[in-house]
């Protein structure tokens, strides 16, 4: 079957730089898709996405669909046809459904059925549709018309291009008739562009100045910024998501180094960047130090003649929005960071649960006794979370949302306060994110836990509590924030006392009845993902989970400890010991003895289990006291053989009350043994 190259070109007004690149792998994803549902064999297909264009090229594409066989079943024969032999309705049916007579349809088996052969169909007669289909899926939000028609698409539409080999294939799409002709650099090279093949296509474009390939100028972007910033004695701030987009909105991308005067550097440099990085699409220098550099790097979409004339007109447009900047921040010193509180009276935190200021309150008192759990200062953490919202009230977050947090901490510095509480001011929002920077001081990490259980408390106190799709107060990642400050930095916090104090903080703001609990059950589920995600069977979990420590620490401790043990080779016959000691101790009656008795033993092997249980306490427990728990369960271990032995030889239901409660007693001992580690019946 013979084969050409594909080539379809739609040209538009510009695209919206920030979904370019979305948009270009969906039109490849859906043309692909519509190719295999066709039955249309190719070799490899490369989607090319510039500001005016998306284009997909189809190497080696069939020209001809192959034929295909249809059967199709109908009803059974004997439903078909009456007594008498004439056709019922379901016969009828489905031959109306098959577009045939009935005479045509096979009634020699048990069922009707019907045969054909549909013979394939051109590749230049499917192509239209499939990039159609294509075209209609792409994920747009929100659809444009254009003049009168009614064709609607993410941007108005002003050209085609679709190639199959050296011809045109013959559609109307979008407004647009399909055409050999495309478009150069809009400034470069106005005029038309001809494609002769899909395979000159970015040739022929590059000779326009139009680097269609995404890919390609992503890297040119990316390599020349390193080179100017290496020249500048500096490092380029590029961060994923804005070179993307600086790639969306050039087809023949030009970098050139621009300045700003020095006196902005007095201003926060997170303020600098951040501007210049969301509203002019600039990459910030940074020297050998991280220090902001008064030079930024801007990707021109044109070779000038005289490129000091669009650097002078990057920097004209720059200065409003750092002088705008400098403002604010020399407005917000003229007060002390703390008279900003005054106004966060006025703004509401939540509906139900009071102002801003009165959740600093709260934070700052809960703050305290995370402090004193985890070795911080007390007094560093009330003060630091007294403070902690106080910039929301400042013009520069005003102005830079984006700056709360890192604008208190300038603040406060400028206001004499401990380092410290400075920091903390900027590490409570810490993590910002999946595997974001954690808090680097242990008042950071006090304030950082109390804000997220003050939240999480206050929202589930008043019953928002976040749905599968829904979790509009961000619980999920407060509680995950909360459990990876404690367990990476090694916090040993009693997270039940905290939450129980969060729910005191509240007092009759929130329903208190049970709420530390569903809180904190919340917290620890989020564990579960986080082991599953670092390849951590989920029975290790549910082992500790059974056995509830207060501390996320601990508890990831135990878990390490469990997944250790079950490599071990004694570890599953003693899961399954475990198990049915579990099983037995839940369906006695009665109340067991306080304490073992020899003299009921009737059995070596109850003498030799009591002694290895007397012997694995005096060295188990002093281990588990100082979480030295893989050590204990490792000790642990050795018990296998005289349980094994034990069950192999002692019928536990003796007749004798006596006897039998005795031996009831002794596995009450050894399960507690276990418990202070895990519930190990969890792994079997």
């Amino acid at each position: 079957m013979s084969a050409q190259d594909f080539l379809v070109e739609l040209g538009t007004e510009e695209l919206p730089p920030k979904a370019l690149k979305k948009l270009g792998d969906a039109f490849l994803a859906g043309i692909e898709k519509g190719l295999k549902d066709a039955g249309l064999d190719y070799a490899q297909a490369r989607v090319y996405a510039a500001p005016r264009r998306l284009a997909v090229v189809v190497d080696q594409l069939a020209t001809q669909q192959p034929d295909r066989s249809v059967n199709l079943d109908g009803p059974p024969v004997q439903a078909a046809f009456d007594a008498e032999g004439k056709p019922t309705q379901a016969a009828l049916g489905f031959a109306r459904k098959c577009g045939v007579d009935l005479a045509e349809i096979d009634s020699s088996g048990p069922k009707l059925r019907f045969s054909r052969t549909i013979a394939g169909e051109p590749a230049s007669e499917l192509l239209p549709a499939i990039v159609q289909a294509s075209l209609d899926a792409l994920p747009i939000p929100k659809r444009m018309r254009w003049a009168a028609r009614k064709d609607e698409f993410v941007r108005p539409t002003q050209w085609l291009v679709m190639l199959l080999g050296d011809a045109v294939v013959d559609c109307e799409i979008l407004a647009q008739r399909a055409g050999r002709e495309s478009r150069g650099h809009r400034f470069h090279h106005p005029e038309p562009v001809r494609i002769a093949r899909p395979a000159s296509y970015l040739s022929a474009l590059r000779e326009a100045k139009v680097l269609a390939d995404f890919q390609e100028r992503r890297q040119l972007i990316q390599r020349r910024v390193a080179e100017l910033a290496d020249q500048q004695r500096g490092r380029a701030i590029v961060p994923d998501d804005l070179l993307d987009e600086v790639t969306a909105l050039v087809e023949w991308p030009v970098p050139l180094v621009c300045s700003f005067e020095e006196r902005f550097l007095a201003v926060p440099q997170e303020a600098l960047i951040s501007t210049m990085q969301d509203n002019q699409k600039y990459f910030c220098l940074l020297d050998a130090e991280g220090r902001l550099l008064p030079r930024f790097i801007t990707v021109a979409n044109l070779e000038s003649q005289d490129p000091a004339q669009i650097v002078a007109g990057n920097e004209k447009v720059v200065r409003p929005r750092l002088t705008d900047a400098e403002f604010f921040f020399k407005q917000d010193k003229k007060q002390r960071l703390e008279a900003f509180n005054a106004r966060l009276a006025n703004v509401v935190f939540q509906a139900d649960l009071g102002t801003v200021l009165e959740k600093a309150q709260r934070v700052s008192q809960l703050a305290g006794q995370v402090a004193a759990g985890i070795g911080g200062d007390p007094a560093l953490a009330r003060r630091a979370g007294l403070l902690s919202k106080a910039d929301l009230a400042t013009e520069m977050v005003g102005e830079f949302p984006e700056m709360q947090g890192i604008a208190g901490y300038y603040y406060a510095l400028n206001d004499g306060e401990h380092p410290d509480v400075a920091a903390a001011l900027n590490e409570q929002y810490m993590p910002r994110g999946a595997g974001a920077e954690l808090p680097a001081t242990l008042t950071g990490a006090a304030v950082a836990v109390a804000d997220k259980l003050d939240t999480l408390v206050g929202i589930f106190g008043i019953g928002m509590l976040p749905t599968g799709s829904k979790d509009p107060y961000a619980l999920r990642r407060a509680a995950l924030g909360v459990l990876r400050i404690l367990i990476e930095k090694g916090l040993d916090l009693d997270l039940a006392k905290a939450v129980e104090r969060a729910v005191e903080l509240y007092g009759p703001r929130v329903k208190s009845e049970g709420l530390a609990a569903q809180v904190l059950e919340f917290i620890f589920d989020r564990l579960r993902a986080r082991y599953e995600d670092e390849g951590i069977d989920v029975a290790a979990y549910l082992a500790v989970r059974a056995v509830q420590p207060a501390s996320a620490l601990d508890f990831d401790q135990r878990v390490q400890a469990v997944q250790a043990f079950r490599t071990l080779p004694e570890a599953e016959a003693l899961a399954a010991a475990n198990k049915r000691v579990s099983n037995l101790l839940g369906k006695y009656e009665g109340r067991l003895p306080e304490a073992v008795e020899p003299r009921w033993f009737d059995n070596a092997t109850e003498f030799s289990l009591y002694s290895a249980i007397q012997q694995a306490e005096q060295a188990v427990q002093p281990l588990a006291a100082d979480r030295h728990y893989r050590e204990a369960l490792a000790r642990l271990a050795a018990l296998r053989d005289p349980v094994d032995a034990f069950f192999d030889a002692v019928l536990v239901n003796a007749e004798d009350s006596s006897v039998r409660a005795n031996r009831y007693a002794l596995l009450a001992r050894l399960r507690g043994l276990f418990l202070g580690v895990a519930d190990i019946s969890a792994l079997g």
